[in-house]
């Protein structure tokens, strides 16, 4: 991770750690920096660049400074207006953009902003140029041979432009309809949009595919984005699933890049039970290609558990999924995600996409005719905890050594019938300590004792 940019981007409160001029300096650089690759290529031409951006107020500031910054360096702007980060990526990869750029703080509160960059594929931007735009931020960017202080503005005719384009969005609709194998007609679906970018495409793609759908927190104000809403406020769909009778509830982030899922009884079936239910059905039809399933260091041991007993052979990467499709691509995988819901399905999509993930949900049911929580039965999920702490310095608190001993002490408390771990949050300043125990109660103890060395050596934030 840099100075600025984290593992999903560059993210902080709107107009203090993230502010209008870094928006409007990352604009500048990449608006150049793709110019200046056209140039030194033989194609030459404008660079093309794409903006979608969330439900939040600040959104439209960082949009129009972004926009300047791109424009002022000879960049034309393709705005996409609200819309999704998975739809960004498909677009970008798809209609053969320089990059993309999506203006969203997902999960975090409507305060908080970001801006993550994808490339002309749809990934995740290459580290080699996030650390070009660090350097640029800093006064200190040395590329193409030269050192560079000021970057050029482009002039008269050179200068870009701005071109709206919705059209992109309703295409991106119009690929995950094309997506569902199967008629939805006579079940019932809730969405919880989190009163996000969810909010005026889910329920197109579930009415368009048949099914019944029920809508909540889809009435963004700019304010309430992720507010008791969403896959962070699961409780509010649980609810709404078992007062309505519903066959099934899927709840988006404020990007609607990840997704969670609740059965008809109202319970939660979190990424790692899509992962369990999708991974067991692609290797029954022989789709799953290296018999592998990609998870993070977060998945619950009883995943693996389950996996052993089908049969299906799984490894784990750094949490984020830009690690989980880093491996995904280097070894074909075709299916990976995290606990939290980013689902990659990679022979449709290069980034986790909620709507896509609770349409691949859909199909299995439809195809197998059964109920969600019959199909993750098998799947028991050891009891977890997590505890979030907010810290002042993250490096030191995780490499503390009085932490590190409280850390030891636990593992070997825990022996082979659990696990602890103990990572820095990469968008926010949290150390975050996880427990898997055969008992709630040792889950708590152990996670607490450790919450509290942090604690006593005084690097509690809060």
């Amino acid at each position: 991770m840099g100075k600025y940019f984290g593992t999903d981007g560059f993210r902080g409160e709107a107009n203090v750690t993230l502010t209008a001029d870094h928006a409007y300096k990352v604009g500048r650089f990449l608006g150049w920096y793709y110019g200046e690759l056209k140039k030194r290529s033989a194609d030459g031409g404008t660079p093309k660049i794409l903006i979608g951006k969330d439900t939040r107020r600040s959104s439209y500031m960082f949009e129009y400074t972004l926009i300047a910054g791109l424009t002022a360096s000879g960049a034309d702007a393709y705005m996409l207006h609200v819309t999704t980060t998975p739809s960004v990526a498909y677009i970008s990869r798809v209609d053969e953009f320089d990059c993309g750029i999506m203006i969203s703080a997902s999960h975090n509160p409507y305060f908080d902003n970001g801006i993550k960059l994808l490339n002309s594929n749809g990934e995740k931007m290459e580290e080699s140029v996030i650390n070009l735009i660090e350097d640029y931020l800093d006064g200190k960017l040395e590329v193409f041979g030269e050192k560079i202080t000021e970057l050029p503005y482009a002039l008269r005719d050179k200068i870009g432009k701005t071109v709206d384009y919705a059209s992109g969005r309703n295409r991106y609709i119009g690929y995950l309809i094309s997506l569902g194998m199967y008629s939805f007609r006579g079940v019932k679906v809730g969405l919880d949009c989190a009163n996000g970018t969810a909010w005026n495409i889910a329920k197109s793609v579930f009415e368009a595919l048949g099914a019944t759908t029920y809508v909540i927190n889809a009435q963004p104000d700019g304010f309430n984005i992720n507010e008791n809403a969403g896959s962070t406020h699961i409780e509010g769909l649980q609810k709404f699933v078992k007062e309505k009778k519903l066959d099934v509830g899927f709840a988006y982030d404020g990007d609607a890049d990840r997704c969670l899922c609740v059965d008809e009884n109202g319970e939660i079936v979190d990424g790692d039970g899509i992962l369990y239910l999708y991974g067991v059905y692609m290797k029954e039809r022989g789709k799953l290609i290296t018999n592998t399933v990609v998870t993070t260091v977060m998945s619950n041991f009883g995943l693996y558990k389950a996996f052993d007993k089908a049969g299906i052979g799984y490894v784990q990467t750094q949490v984020g999924d830009k690690y989980v499709y880093e491996y995904m691509s280097a070894n074909g995988c075709r299916i990976g995600g995290e606990q939290s819901g980013h689902i990659i399905f990679s022979k449709y999509a290069t980034t986790g996409d909620g709507i896509l993930t609770s349409l691949k949900v859909m199909e299995v049911m439809m195809a197998k005719k059964s109920s969600l929580s019959k199909l993750v039965e098998p799947f028991k999920v050891y009891p977890q905890v997590l505890l979030n702490l907010k810290v002042n310095d993250k490096e030191k608190a995780q490499n503390d050594k009085d932490v590190l001993a409280a850390v030891k002490k636990a593992e070997k408390s825990l022996g082979k019938s659990g696990r602890i771990l103990v990572r820095s949050s990469g968008t926010e300043p949290l150390v975050r300590v996880m427990v898997e125990a055969e008992k709630a109660e040792t889950c708590n103890s152990l996670a607490e004792s450790v919450i509290a060395v942090l604690r006593a050596k005084g690097y509690a934030a809060d």
